[in-house]
């Protein structure tokens, strides 16, 4: 199995700065059990797993002991990745809406 992992510095201008995420990227949904081993092996704060969906993408936080409900830096970091990803490969389209 392959996967992509890259690590995202959230909140900085420089590399070396700000909060660092792990961010995988899967084909699909994979156990729990692998991506708390996965988020252990990477030894971050937290670890964003994404995988895509009918419309859009499923997103799971994982620290190095537990799953979390949310990680705003590494939901940040999976953002970025995917806006690169989507930029340079097609890979599917970033829908902005205005909220009131």
């Amino acid at each position: 199995m392959k996967v992509q992992i890259f690590q995202v510095d959230a909140f900085a201008e420089k590399p070396f700065q700000g909060n660092p995420a792990a961010v995988v990227l899967l084909d699909g949904a994979r156990d729990p059990v692998w991506m708390q081993l996965v988020a252990r092996e990477m030894n971050l704060s937290e670890t964003a797993f994404l995988y895509p969906k009918t419309k859009g993408y499923h997103l799971q936080w994982f620290t190095p002991e537990t799953e979390v409900d949310l990680c705003g830096h590494a939901t940040l970091a999976a953002a970025h990745i995917l806006w690169v990803l989507l930029i340079t490969t097609s890979l599917g389209q970033f829908i902005h809406q205005r909220l009131q």
